[in-house]
Order: structure tokens, then C-alpha cells, then sequence
């Protein structure tokens, strides 16, 4: 039996066609057909709107060849102590042929040492090249409408989820983390935002209504969220897939066009991560030019900040940079959100469950080697306390492997690791030094040394550190490590952990942990902060609702959210008569005026009936204008 065949059978059911009886006599017990009747119809409309809009946003499958370094078995030229030059001490990474007096990037496996690629760096020509096709692609990208926009997050997010071990793989081969932090801070974070934009990024930037006084009674008022044109996104070497797709994707989800300026770490991952847009935008029938990457050096970066095509610039790095991007921008003062990174806290309020939340604050400490901007720089606890919460990190930290999931062991087989390496050796004389001074002042320090691989002697890696007794005034308490160092900060009184929380210069996130949630949004309230987690760790900005970002030294304006989607737009105010009357200037106060002193009666009373205390003295202004208005 058919469904037609179902519905008929039940439209036939006596109890309902028992409502038809028009016998006066007899009293009707059956449901009146006019309800279901409404209800099918309902459902019909409903059924055809969800068929038209599947068919209209409904993924497209499109396909990118997966590069080579990606397969784990995968070898090529160990680089010792590589960097980003090293092709100007070692010939054999070299291009064939090399342009004179141009500058290259070498793209190398942190955790092995192994050479990915020497590409040629973009210099001010080119730079200017690529603005100006995305420009061009953006002037028909900002005429298509959220559906089509949707069917290209639908797109990439489907192909994201399919291939989510590659793009893992991927970001592993060019920073050296591990599978399970590039899963948390890759693809989780950006399906997430993919999710957010399809679902609620249209509302967002919709016309937005807005209220209005007496005195414009008659009108309508609106907000409207036109496209910038063409934005900036310039992005830290942490999180290459996520940092690149994040801007990418808000920003032609609001209709503008997009130049990405990867750090030069990472160029050979982002440069796949953005070939895949891309590429999805030529499956979906739109341009690829709309998307462009630059890769250059800093000092090439001027004509991408200073570019007076781009309306906007976000920035996501070392407060250092930061300040030179914002300063730069001030040249056709094109605005910047800034997300500088920070020194955040975990308060540990008194009767806290250790057990419970101890494996939390490990992976807020050492996910991503600690090279994470809301990773958790220190540990507030409570001195009751404080002995077990370092006997558990200590009774786990020491035992925490470190490697890469890219390289084959001696034996043939990938070890599990616990943390890869660090992007690169620059920063290790420092940290050394920074934590042996933190020794020489009383810490007490487990780990804190470059720790050489027994098979991988070629990456950079850092042993998983913990530094206890941490006094406020030492040095390792005030600036980001963007370590894998967990750092032990006993108190005695919560109004004590609160003004440590805020001593530093930074305030992009923080948390607060403790038996009473009640408790935990006060001291919460108090800290000086751009987000906070009650007993959690970072979900702030799984949840793409929320605004992402700081206060004081960690930046300024958001990206995520309405908040952060709305900041690539023109917020266009639009006011417009609501009924049929029209704004007419009274005689008094036409041009030439003909008296001063009616004029002034006039516009005065106005304000009077308008705004003035009480009902008396709103009636004297109303007297006043309707007196003076045509004289």
C-alpha cells in the first residue's frame, strides 16, 4: 500500500468522516476534517520548501589531490638544524632554476627535519596581482545570495569530514603536532564554525529592524550589512588549517573576497588548505580568484597592509607583529581586529575535585605543545590544594612521549606519542633561560630542557615541563611561553587569585573551576578577560556563536559570532517611511526665515513635547509648536 493509498484510508476512518453528519439530532463525535486537511497542506509546503532548499544547498562532491608528504611512509632530504632559509647554506633544496635577486621560502617537517619544498616568495608585484584578481572575482561574488553561499560551506564542510585524516595529516607534516591535537584544534574547531555559518550566518547579516522614538513615529529603520569588498587575513603558524579556513570562510560567506597571508612556516600546508576552497568555489560555479594566498616575508607584507583596496585586515599572532600591523594599517586607517594571544588563567577554587578536573587542565596546558593562544599559562590553586595537583601532573608529565605520527620507528611502526614537536628550535635558549631564572628564585622545576629524540635527531622538540612554587613577580609568570609548561601558582584567598589572574598584560581567556557554579561567575566577573570557561577548558569557541577574542594587551575587536561575521560588513543604517505620511519643513522654519523668535519658540517647544518631565510640560511645548508652526 502506497502512502496516497495510507491517506486516503485514513481520511475515510469513520471517526473522522463521522463529523459530516449534518443530522441535526445527532451529536458528531468524529474530528473535523478541516484540521487534518490544514495539517497536510502545512506539511506539503513545508515538504516542498525542504526539497527546494536541499536541492539549492546540498554539498557538491569535488575532489583535490592529496600531496604526497602526507603518507606517513613518505621520505625526502633531512635538513639538521632546518629553517626557513636553509636553502642558502644547502644548494640541494635549491629550485633547478632560481630567479636572481628573488627570495625563497624552505618548507620543512619540524618534528623530522625533512624537506617539503623551496617555493619562490611573493614580492610586491605580485602581491598587487593578486588583490586585484580578487577584486575583480568579488564583484560578482558579492551579488550571489546566502543559498549559493551555503552550498559552498555545505561543500566543504562534507569534503572536511571525509577527509579528515588527511587534512590532519597534513597540518601534522607541516607543524609537527600530533593526530589528536590537530582533530581538537582543526577540524573540530572548523567544522564547528562551517556548521555555525550555514545554519545561523545568514541571520546574522540579514536586515536587522531597529527601534525608533516619537518623533519618528512614522518610519522604519534598518540596519543592512553590505560586503566591505575585499578583506585581509593575516595568521599565525599554530593551527594552519583553522587559521586559514576561519578568515576565509566568514569572509566570502559576507560576500567580500579574501587575501590570506599565511605565516611562512606553513606555507606548503596552506597552500593546499586554500587550493581546496578553491577549488570547491569552481565546483560550485564561481571564481577562484575570489581566495588568494600570499607567501612572503615580513617585509614584503606592507604592500598587502597598506594596500587601499583592503577594507580589513584580522591578525592573529605575537602581540610584537600585532603592533606593527596595526600601525601599518593606519595608512588608509583600514581597521584590525586583533588577536595577540595571551597569559591565561585556571583558578582553582577551594574543594575543587582534583581528579575530575586535573585531566582537563593537562590538556589545556600541553594540547598543541602548549602552542596554543588560549592554551592555559597558569595554574591557580588553591593551597590546600596545591601538593596533589602537582603530584598528578608530575605522576603523568614525566611519563608523556614525545614524537611525530609522520615518521616510521626503526622498527617500522608509528609510535603513539602524547606531544609532537615545536615549529622550530628559535625560541629554546630562551625558554631554557627563562625557566632556569625561575629556578634560581625558588620554583621548583620538572622537565625544562630541549629534549633530544633518540630517532628523530633532526626535530625540534621540547620536554613536557611543570614549574611549581610559581611566584607572581617572576618573569616566567608575566610573559607567554607558548610552551608545553604547565606553571603551579599556589593562593590563600580567592581576592588573591583574582588579582594574580590580572596581573599580567594579557586578556584573551580564562577559567575558573570549583564545586559551586554560583561561585565560580563571581570570581569569573571579576577577571579582566575576553572569555571564561566554568569548569571547562577553551569550549568558549567550539560554541561559534560566541564572539572570539580579548582585552588589554591580547587586542581588540572579535572574530566569531554575529560579532565577529558583522565586523567584515558595512553596517549601512536605512531609515524609510512606514506609513504614508512624508517629513514636511513648517513655514516657520522654511528659508528665509521670517522671524527668529517664532523659529526659536517652534524648535524649542518641539523638544519640550517631546522630551520634557511630565505630562504638563509636554502639553506647554505641543501648545507652543501648533501656535508657531505656520507663522
Amino acid at each position: 500500500m502506497n502512502i496516497m493509498d495510507q491517506l486516503i484510508d485514513f481520511m475515510n476512518n469513520p471517526r473522522l468522516t463521522s463529523s459530516l453528519n449534518r443530522d441535526p439530532d445527532v451529536v458528531s463525535s468524529g474530528l473535523d476534517p478541516k484540521y487534518p486537511l490544514t495539517l497536510f497542506l502545512a506539511l506539503g509546503i513545508w515538504l516542498v520548501y525542504d526539497r527546494y532548499q536541499k536541492a539549492h544547498t546540498s554539498p557538491l562532491p569535488f575532489e583535490v589531490t592529496p600531496p604526497k608528504a602526507a603518507d606517513p611512509e613518505w621520505t625526502s632530504l633531512p635538513i639538521p638544524n632546518a629553517n626557513i632559509e636553509s636553502h642558502l647554506t644547502n644548494e640541494e633544496i635549491m629550485p633547478p632554476v632560481a630567479l636572481p635577486g628573488r627570495r625563497y621560502i624552505t618548507s620543512f617537517d619540524p618534528a623530522t627535519g625533512l624537506h617539503l619544498q623551496t617555493v619562490l616568495a611573493d614580492d610586491e608585484d605580485l602581491i598587487e596581482s593578486k588583490i586585484a584578481r580578487a577584486a575583480k572575482a568579488q564583484k560578482y561574488w558579492k551579488t550571489t545570495t546566502y543559498t549559493q553561499r551555503r552550498r559552498v560551506m555545505s561543500s566543504l564542510l562534507k569534503w572536511l569530514v571525509d577527509n579528515q585524516e588527511l587534512c590532519a595529516q597534513v597540518a601534522c607534516r607541516d607543524t609537527g603536532k600530533t593526530l589528536l591535537d590537530a582533530s581538537f584544534g582543526e577540524i573540530l574547531t572548523t567544522c564547528s564554525k562551517l556548521e555555525w555559518l550555514i545554519n545561523r550566518g545568514e541571520k546574522a547579516l540579514k536586515p536587522e529592524k531597529r527601534g525608533t522614538n516619537m518623533m519618528m513615529f512614522y518610519k522604519k529603520s534598518e540596519v543592512h550589512y553590505e560586503p566591505l569588498g575585499l578583506v585581509a587575513g593575516v595568521v599565525s603558524w599554530n593551527y594552519p588549517l583553522h587559521n586559514s579556513w576561519s578568515p576565509i570562510i566568514a569572509s566570502i560567506f559576507a560576500g567580500n573576497g579574501i587575501i590570506l597571508k599565511c605565516s611562512e612556516n606553513v606555507v606548503w600546508s596552506t597552500s593546499w588548505f586554500v587550493e581546496i576552497i578553491q577549488q570547491c568555489l569552481v565546483t560550485c560555479g564561481h571564481d577562484p580568484e575570489l581566495v588568494q594566498l600570499v607567501c612572503c616575508y615580513p617585509e614584503q607584507a606592507n604592500a598587502l597592509i597598506q594596500s587601499p583596496r583592503i577594507k580589513h585586515i584580522t591578525f592573529i599572532g605575537s602581540d610584537t607583529v600585532g603592533r606593527k600591523v596595526a600601525m601599518a594599517a593606519t595608512k588608509h586607517l583600514t581597521p584590525v581586529t586583533l588577536e595577540l594571544g595571551g597569559k591565561d588563567p585556571a583558578i582553582i577554587l577551594p574543594k575543587a575535585n582534583i581528579e575530575a578536573i586535573a585531566p582537563l587542565l593537562m590538556r589545556g596546558v600541553y594540547q598543541n605543545m602548549g602552542q596554543n593562544c588560549i592554551g592555559i599559562e597558569r595554574i591557580l590553586v588553591h593551597s590546600s590544594l596545591y601538593d596533589e595537583l602537582f603530584e598528578y601532573f608530575e605522576s603523568r608529565v614525566t611519563r608523556m612521549r614525545v614524537g611525530s605520527v609522520m615518521a616510521m620507528s626503526p622498527e617500522g611502526y608509528i609510535s603513539t606519542v602524547d606531544g609532537g614537536a615545536m615549529i622550530n628550535g628559535d625560541r629554546f635558549a630562551g625558554l631554557e633561560k627563562v625557566l632556569h631564572d625561575a629556578e634560581e628564585a625558588g620554583a621548583h622545576i620538572v622537565g625544562g630542557k630541549t629534549y633530544n629524540h633518540v630517532y628523530l635527531e633532526n626535530g625540534y622538540y621540547f620536554a613536557p615541563t611543570i614549574v611549581g612554587n610559581v611566584d607572581p613577580e617572576m618573569e616566567i609568570a608575566k610573559q607567554e611561553v607558548f610552551a608545553p609548561i604547565a606553571l603551579l601558582m599556589p593562593y590563600d584567598r580567592i581576592e588573591e587569585a583574582v588579582t594574580i589572574a590580572n596581573s599580567t598584560k594579557y586578556g584573551l581567556g580564562a577559567s575558573v573551576w570549583g564545586p559551586d557554579q554560583d561561585l565560580c561567575l563571581k570570581v569569573a566577573k571579576n577577571l579582566e578577560c575576553g572569555m571564561v570557561s566554568l569548569n571547562d577548558f577553551g569550549v568558549f569557541y567550539i560554541n561559534q556563536d560566541l564572539p572570539f577574542g580579548g582585552a588589554k594587551g591580547s587586542g581588540y575587536g572579535r572574530f566569531g559570532g554575529p560579532e565577529g561575521l558583522r565586523s567584515l560588513t558595512n553596517p549601512k543604517s536605512v531609515i524609510m517611511d512606514r506609513f504614508w505620511i512624508n517629513t514636511s519643513v513648517p513655514t516657520v522654519l522654511h528659508y528665509p526665515l521670517r522671524s527668529l523668535t517664532n523659529s526659536w519658540t517652534f524648535v524649542s517647544g518641539l523638544v519640550e513635547f517631546l522630551y520634557g518631565y511630565g505630562w504638563r510640560s509636554r502639553l506647554s511645548g505641543l501648545s507652543r509648536v501648533i501656535k508657531t508652526a505656520n507663522k
